[in-house]
C-alpha cells in the first residue's frame, strides 16, 4: 500500500483491497484470540476515523442519494480506515521503516520520471494527463503529492530512513517541480504553508512568530516575480473570480467560478437542513434543488459531484455534526502527534497542515487517488510514532516547543 500510492489508480485499488482484507482479518483474530494492542488503542485519531464511518453508514437511514450512489461515497470515505489499518498492521519500528521506504522509493521513481521528462525522454509507462511532466494522475493530484512528500523527505532525514543528502535532495527538486512546473494551485499553497513550518522549527523559539508571518508573504512575492506558472495560474484564479461575482455564471474548465457556486450552493443546502444533513452520497441531490434550471449541466446526474471542499462536504451531508467530526479529526490526529518524538511529529503536523490546506479547496479525503495519498501518509507517520518510543518529556520541553507546535495544528 505504500509503495502503491505513488502509481496509478488501478494498483493503488487493488492495494487497498488488499489492505483492507489482511487488516480486518488482523484484527478479527486479535479480537477473537482476545488481545488487544494498547498502543492503538490509545491513539485518538483510531476512535474520531471508527466514530466517523459508523455515522456515514447510519446515515444511510436518511440519506435522499440513490442506495448505489450512497454506498459508491460511502466506499469513498472509507479510505480513512486505511490510516487505522496501516497502524495496526504495522506492530513494530522496523516495519514502519520499511513500510516509510518503500513509500519514499515510489516517490522517488515518481519525481525522477517527472524529471525526465522535463529533459524530454519519453517514458514508456507514462499515463497521466496530457499536460507536460504529469506521469499517472493530473496536475492537482501530482502537485499535492511532491508539496507532502517533500516534507516527509526533509523531516525524517535525520531518523536514518534515509541518507540526510537523499532527503533533502528530494525535498529540493520535488518543491521546484509544484512551484516552477506543475499547475496546481493547491500544491502552491500546501508548498508555501510547509515550508513556512519548515522554516519556523529550525530557528529560535523567540524567532518564530515573526518567521511565521513573514515567510509566507516573501516566499509568495517571490513566486509572483518568478514563477511564469505561478502568475499564470494566480491571473486565471483572479479573473474567474470576478467573472464569477460580476455574472453569477459558471462557464466550462472554469475551476474557480465551480467552486464559489458549489461552496454557495452547499451554503443553501446547509441552512436548509443543519442538524441532520443529507445523508451520505446526498450531496449533488441536495445543491442541485437550489441550482435551477443549469443543476445537472454543472453538477451532473446521479451522486458522483462533490463540492471541493472537504468541510462542506461532511456538513452538508451529516449536517453540523459532519462539521464537528471533520474538525475533530484534525485535531486528533495533532493530538496523537505531540506524543511522538521531534522529526516524527514535526513530519505527521506538517502533513496535517497540508491536508487541512487541501480541504479548504478539494474534497481530498473523498477524491481517488489524492485521499489514498493522503491517509497513507499519516497511517504510515503515525504508525512510526506510535511504534517508537517517546522521547521523554523534559527533552520534548527543552527542544520541540510542543505548545507552538500544537497551535499551529489546531
Amino acid at each position: 500500500m505504500a509503495l502503491s500510492v505513488s502509481f496509478p489508480i488501478a494498483i493503488i485499488s487493488i492495494a487497498k483491497a488488499l489492505l483492507f482484507t489482511c487488516g480486518l482479518l488482523y484484527i478479527a483474530r486479535n479480537l477473537r484470540a482476545n488481545q488487544e494492542d494498547t498502543r492503538l488503542g490509545q491513539l485518538w485519531t483510531t476512535r474520531i476515523v471508527v466514530t466517523s464511518m459508523f455515522t456515514f453508514m447510519l446515515s444511510l437511514m436518511w440519506t435522499e442519494a440513490d442506495l448505489e450512489g450512497a454506498l459508491t461515497v460511502l466506499v469513498k470515505h472509507g479510505k480513512l480506515m486505511s490510516i487505522v489499518l496501516l497502524a495496526a498492521l504495522i506492530r513494530n519500528v522496523n516495519e514502519a521503516r520499511i513500510g516509510l521506504m518503500f513509500y519514499a522509493a515510489g516517490q522517488l521513481l515518481l519525481l525522477l520520471s517527472s524529471w525526465l521528462m522535463v529533459m524530454g525522454v519519453d517514458l514508456p509507462w507514462r499515463m497521466g494527463a496530457p499536460t507536460p511532466y504529469i506521469v499517472f494522475s493530473s496536475h492537482l493530484d501530482q502537485s499535492i503529492i511532491f508539496a507532502v512528500a517533500a516534507n516527509v523527505a526533509w523531516h525524517l532525514q535525520r531518523d536514518q530512513l534515509w541518507p540526510r543528502w537523499l532527503g533533502i535532495g528530494f525535498a529540493v527538486l520535488a518543491l521546484v517541480n509544484v512551484l516552477l512546473l506543475l499547475e496546481g494551485r493547491s500544491g502552491y499553497a500546501i508548498a508555501v504553508a510547509t515550508l513556512t513550518l519548515a522554516i519556523m522549527w529550525t530557528l529560535p523559539r523567540r524567532l518564530r512568530f515573526s518567521t511565521l508571518v513573514i515567510t509566507p508573504i516573501v516566499v509568495t512575492v517571490a513566486l509572483a516575480f518568478g514563477s511564469v506558472q505561478v502568475q499564470h495560474r494566480v491571473t486565471k484564479l483572479f479573473d474567474e473570480t470576478k467573472n464569477f461575482a460580476k455574472t453569477h455564471q459558471v462557464k466550462e474548465r472554469d475551476s474557480s467560478a465551480w467552486r464559489l457556486n458549489a461552496w454557495y450552493r452547499s451554503a443553501q443546502a446547509i441552512s436548509e437542513r443543519p442538524l441532520a444533513g443529507y445523508g451520505v452520497g446526498a450531496f449533488s441531490p441536495a445543491v442541485r434543488q437550489f441550482q435551477g434550471a443549469e443543476a445537472k449541466r454543472i453538477f451532473g446526474e446521479g451522486s458522483q459531484s462533490n463540492p471541493h471542499q472537504e468541510f462542506l462536504l461532511w456538513t452538508v451531508e451529516l449536517g453540523i455534526g459532519g462539521l464537528l467530526l471533520i474538525s475533530s479529526l484534525m485535531f486528533c490526529i495533532a493530538k496523537d502527534a505531540m506524543r511522538f518524538p521531534t522529526n516524527i511529529r514535526r513530519a505527521t503536523l506538517s502533513v496535517l497542515v497540508a491536508v487541512i490546506v487541501v480541504c479548504l479547496f478539494n474534497s481530498a479525503l473523498l477524491d481517488d487517488l489524492m485521499g489514498d495519498f493522503l491517509c497513507v501518509s499519516l497511517g504510515l507517520l503515525i504508525a512510526l510514532g506510535m511504534r517508537t518510543e517517546s522521547e521523554p518529556a523534559s527533552q520534548i520541553g527543552k527542544t520541540n516547543g510542543p505548545q507552538i507546535e500544537a497551535s499551529l495544528a489546531v
